[in-house]
């Protein structure tokens, strides 16, 4: 018990915040969580088992959704799951109602736990939700042989002209969770003063594509979290064969062991990579950063076996005005477990909640701190 204790107290540390100081004092008084201590879950020792405990125990917040197919440009469809907070008192109109646009990670969807409890987050504040489902992930039918990938972001920005065209009123902060987060900064940096967005936050991406791909391609990275995303990417393709093998070869693609492989089998074929190599250098956000214009702010462990710390961009962001980097000594991938018992509520929500709320509260403050004019992103 006592080496439990102190190893606790050890573990306890200030995160480290980069960006300039205009942005970091704006984050100090409106996301008070930045300057906190984080303390780790004492038991859960290292980021592999952060990441592990989170993905067994995590709680799972009841959430109603409204679906809504919308159709895209090559004949697709995107299904989008709305809460659309109708009870909401602080904003009563739905045409001013702010919105959080949250785009889930690889395999992921509107069940996963960070994205329900997301959602818990921003609407017990008045806000108004939607899950951006990559498409074939959510239940519906891919009615083209086309699918989603890290550096392709013509799906995001036909979700966002759909919101911004339904609620033209109503500001939009984009979040990203993992390669979600890769996807959103993608877009930020290539639409610039015209992503429809107010700002943005990320959790656990991966900066690096190709570095993020080398470690979890180590043998525990692999046999506990690579195998499984592998077996989770093959299984949507297997369930989308028909349409899939007019452009691409099944069986081969579903021999894939790793990540990589698929990719290399699947990705960079249907996407019109000439290699794996190619389209993780397209994929990889960190250096697209200086071409983004709204504040981001990004949350990342050191301890991540998803995203190794060798790849965080720190000299990139403190050259911005506009993007923060906060870095955890532990956390691993999308966890940041605290407490003894940790289900409920994490230090990646209280964040992400705090966040939001600043963004939609005190926008103005928030421009002026990252050097924004305002008119960029009405």
């Amino acid at each position: 018990m006592l080496f439990v204790v102190l190893f606790y107290y050890c573990s306890t540390t200030t995160p480290a915040l980069v960006c300039s100081e205009t942005f970091y004092a704006f984050l100090n008084k409106h996301c008070p969580v930045v300057a906190e201590r984080f303390s780790p879950t004492p038991w859960c020792w290292g980021g592999r088992l952060q990441t592990l405990v989170c993905a067994l125990l995590k709680s799972r917040p009841p959430v109603t959704y409204r679906n809504e197919l919308i159709r895209t440009v090559d004949g697709g469809q995107i299904s989008l799951d709305w809460v659309d907070n109708q009870t909401s008192v602080n904003y009563r109109e739905s045409s001013t109602r702010p919105t959080v646009l949250i785009l889930p990670g690889l395999t992921g969807n509107s069940q996963q736990s960070y994205v329900l409890h997301a959602i818990r987050q921003a609407t017990s504040r008045g806000y108004r939700c939607v899950v951006f489902n990559n498409r074939g992930v959510a239940g519906e039918e891919l009615l083209t042989p086309v699918t989603y990938c890290a550096a392709n972001t013509s799906d995001l920005e036909c979700v966002v002209h759909h919101v911004k065209a339904l609620y033209p009123q109503a500001p939009v902060l984009g979040a990203g969770v993992s390669m979600g987060g890769m996807i959103l900064l993608n877009y930020l940096a290539r639409k610039r003063s015209e992503s429809g967005m107010v700002a943005g936050f990320t959790i656990s991406v991966p900066w690096d594509a190709m570095k993020s791909s080398d470690s979890m391609e180590e043998p525990l990275n692999w046999l506990l979290f690579n195998k499984h995303l592998t077996n989770g990417l093959c299984h949507a393709v297997r369930r989308h064969r028909k349409v899939l093998e007019k452009v691409v070869d099944i069986d081969h693609v579903l021999k894939a062991r790793s990540i990589r492989e698929f990719d290399e089998r699947f990705t960079t074929l249907l996407f019109g990579y000439k290699s794996c190599v190619e389209y993780y250098r397209d994929a990889s956000p960190a250096k697209k950063l200086p071409n983004t214009t709204v504040p981001i702010l990004c949350l990342n462990a050191a301890d991540d076996p998803f995203s190794p710390q060798n790849a965080f961009p720190l000299t990139i962001v403190q050259a911005l005005p506009n993007v923060a980097l906060l870095i955890t000594t532990h956390g691993g991938h999308i966890a940041f477990l605290q407490g003894l018992f940790p289900r409920g509520e994490s230090y990646m929500e209280r964040l992400f909640g705090q966040f939001t709320e600043a963004v939609f509260e005190h926008s103005v403050d928030l421009n002026k701190a990252c050097c924004i004019n305002k008119e960029l992103i009405s």
